[in-house]
Formats: structure tokens, C-alpha cells, sequence
């Protein structure tokens, strides 16, 4: 369970992304790791979920081993049981839940709920989970964070939805206490006249390192 905080603080950034065609995951993926990514979150929301993160997984068990695949979006127990048969490392929600609080306990793997209130915060903290996702990022914002990280000093924070990939919106959360950053879509905003995913690489590594020199004040 304490596996994914120890990688955190080597590899603070986690990609969360989904898409259909198994060929755009698998390269997708690739093109993180070589960016520095050492925990990738797929999300459980299309038709292909299951399929895809299925061959995700042989795909890092045979070339990537030391990277750790979670899978996100799960909002009930059966989902989170599921995933963990597949061999899923994490399990990440968008909502707090004592039973899927219980599976992971249960299989002994980091479980990642997201909050929005205090109150929900308290009840993830009291489930056991080690990591708070703060969802949406971009409405919460790194001052809420400052304002409650106080009352919560045993807990770490990950904002996801809407993060940033600029310098100053990843210093602005790492002033304000955060473990870990999730990023999504602003990650994976593909430029113009690309013609592969080195440009993904680059900014993986650029968003690492804005992090990594970021000095907490």
C-alpha cells in the first residue's frame, strides 16, 4: 500500500487519460514513462475500459515494470473488485465510500478518493486513505488547500481536473502542500503539426522537473 507514496516522491506527476484504440494507450503510455512518469492512472469511462487496460497491463509487465497502473472513475465496490482481479495497483473515485474504502483495504492497495468539502475529507481520512485527489482542481485552487490542509496534517493531497501545465499553476500547488499533481486533459492537448508523441515525453518531464525544483516556502 505505502508503495505508491514512496514512488510519489520520486515521480510526483500522474497522467490520467483514456481512449479507445488500445494502439493510442499503449503508445500514449510509452511516451509518458520516457517523459519520467512512474504512475499512470487509466480511467474507467468508455466502452473499451476494460480491454484496453488489460493489455495496458501485459504491456507494463513485460516493458515497463517498475511503472505503477491504477485505475480511475470507480464509483462502486464491484467496479474497485474488478479492477483489483484485472491487477490494478491503485484504485481511484470521484466520490468517497466506505465499501470502496473496504475492498482496497481488503487487497492492501492505495486507494485515492476524491473530496471537495472538509467533511469529505474527514470521512476518506477515516476510511484510511493515504492520498486525497481534490477534485475539480481548478475550482478548488491552491488557497482551499492552504486553508485546510491544517486540519488534516496526516493526510497528502493531489489536485486533479483542470491542473495546469505551466510553471507557475504547478509551483502555486507545490507552495500551497500538495504530494502529487494529476493532470489530464491540459496534459495531453496534442500541438499542432505533431507528428509523433515526442512532444508528450518533453512535457512530462518538463512538468517532473517544475515540480521536483519547486522549493516549499
Amino acid at each position: 500500500m505505502h508503495r505508491l507514496l514512496t514512488t510519489l516522491k520520486q515521480a510526483p506527476i500522474i497522467p490520467v487519460y483514456y481512449h479507445d484504440d488500445i494502439d493510442s494507450c499503449i503508445a500514449t503510455l510509452e511516451a509518458c514513462y520516457a517523459g519520467g512518469i512512474r504512475i499512470f492512472e487509466f480511467v474507467n469511462r468508455g466502452t473499451y475500459a476494460e480491454r484496453n487496460f488489460d493489455a495496458l497491463l501485459q504491456h507494463r509487465d513485460t516493458y515497463l515494470k517498475d511503472l505503477q497502473l491504477g485505475i480511475g472513475t470507480i464509483k462502486t465496490a464491484a467496479q474497485a473488485a474488478a479492477y483489483v482481479k484485472r491487477g490494478a495497483d491503485f484504485i481511484v473515485s470521484p466520490i468517497v465510500t466506505a465499501e470502496i474504502a473496504a475492498v482496497a483495504k481488503q487487497h492492501s492497495i492505495s486507494w485515492i478518493p476524491g473530496c471537495m468539502t472538509p467533511t469529505e475529507i474527514s470521512m476518506a481520512e477515516v476510511f484510511g486513505a493515504p492520498l486525497i485527489k481534490l477534485f475539480p482542481g481548478d475550482s478548488l485552487k491552491p488557497n482551499f488547500l492552504k486553508a485546510i490542509k491544517p486540519l488534516f496534517p496526516d493526510l497528502k493531497f493531489m489536485p486533479t481536473g483542470g491542473v495546469d501545465i505551466t510553471q507557475q499553476s504547478i509551483n502555486e500547488w507545490k507552495q500551497a502542500g500538495v504530494s502529487a499533481i494529476g493532470m489530464g486533459s491540459k496534459l495531453f492537448d496534442n500541438p499542432e503539426n505533431t507528428t509523433d508523441l515526442s512532444w508528450l515525453s518533453r512535457r512530462c518531464n518538463a512538468v517532473l522537473t517544475y515540480y521536483l525544483n519547486s522549493a516549499v516556502v
